[in-house]
């Protein structure tokens, strides 16, 4: 697919973080234009006046995200592991070098949209809507014998893999909320999360007055993908939504059936290193699953014993997000080599 868009845009810059033989081979054809290992995101990024759209998976994409906005650069930001991981490093970033940072992931855009215009001093909460994933309705017991192939069936949307378990396990929401203290600037006490399965609500924002406003629409990424690119314009695209015949429910997540998403929460609460060492050891974790090295409920566990092995310290650069990530990855590794 990107040799096709590159073809399909001869201006274009290419970067290729980690090539195969076959894909060095492939893109060399295109010359000067493309960009060979782990600094090409980081170069890219880092031109002047680019609009950057990171959507890499992991925390391999903190470094461009922090590229991007100390050139000044307007970030789209899809790779929610940079704040996650490293907000405190992305936000240093945003204010030193006088970039844009507008979220894409459907949750943050929603929320962006509906605090357009409004005065921070006026909102009581965020309230993020989760599709509750493929596993909503089961019990805990359930979820506890639940296979690789049941958890990657998502009712709602098309992702990769870990991204698909991570909503499973709604871990990708305890992330969401951690995304939307850093980006918001709010207490986690003012972030609140219910599950939507209709996934149409894609957010609220709740007033001091008692008002809410919502970002209602189709569960389609193009909108917020396009949205943080063309901010403050609203490009056409899309059909008309039709409300009539919609039903929408919201319910309280399951504490007890999806403990890890208890266990993201804590790690954001705690700040500092946490939040990335709980993102590293979540990576191992839903790949050893993926495996079949471990249950899903077994997930908790790894997040939960890898938090408490490794001290909160504070993090100021993208080295020492780096340094607790692989830190967080050992340990991990290490409790499901021992089966936690």
């Amino acid at each position: 697919a990107l040799a096709e868009l590159a073809e399909t845009f001869p201006e274009a810059l290419i970067g290729v973080a980690a090539p195969t033989g076959g894909e060095r081979e492939r893109f060399g054809s295109f010359g000067s234009r493309v960009r060979f290992g782990p600094e090409a995101l980081v170069e890219l990024a880092s031109i002047p006046g680019t609009v950057v759209v990171n959507g890499v998976v992991g925390s391999a994409g903190l470094g461009a995200s922090v590229a991007a906005l100390e050139a000044g650069n307007r970030l789209a930001l899809a790779n929610k592991e940079s704040l996650v991981a490293g907000g405190p490093v992305v936000l240093d970033a945003l204010r030193r070098g006088g970039g844009e940072l507008i979220p894409v992931d459907s949750e943050h855009s929603a929320l962006f949209q509906c605090l357009v215009g409004e005065r921070s001093r006026d909102v009581r909460r965020l309230i993020l809507t989760a599709s509750g994933g493929p596993l909503r309705s089961k019990t805990r017991d359930e979820i506890a014998n639940v296979t690789p192939a049941e958890a990657l069936a998502h009712p709602t949307w098309s992702m990769g893999p870990r991204i698909t378990i991570d909503s499973a396990t709604l871990v990708n929401k305890g992330f969401e909320v951690i995304e939307a203290h850093h980006l918001f600037g709010m207490e986690y006490e003012s972030i609140d999360v219910v599950v939507h399965p209709q996934s149409i609500v894609h957010s609220l924002v709740e007033f001091e007055d008692g008002s809410l406003k919502a970002q209602i629409g189709e569960p389609d990424m193009r909108i917020p993908i396009q949205y943080a690119i063309t901010y403050p314009n609203r490009e056409r695209g899309g059909g008309r939504f039709d409300l009539a015949g919609k039903t929408l429910t919201f319910f309280e997540p399951d504490g007890e059936a999806f403990p890890a998403f208890g266990v993201v929460l804590e790690a954001g609460r705690r700040g500092g290193s946490t939040p990335a060492a709980v993102n590293a050891a979540d990576e191992i974790a839903v790949r050893a699953f993926l495996d079949g090295r471990l249950g899903l409920l077994g997930i908790a566990s790894v997040l939960e014993q890898t938090i408490e092995r490794i001290p909160t310290i504070d993090v100021d650069t993208v080295d020492d997000v780096l340094a607790v990530d692989a830190e967080a990855r050992a340990v991990a590794s290490s409790l499901i080599g021992g089966a936690c």
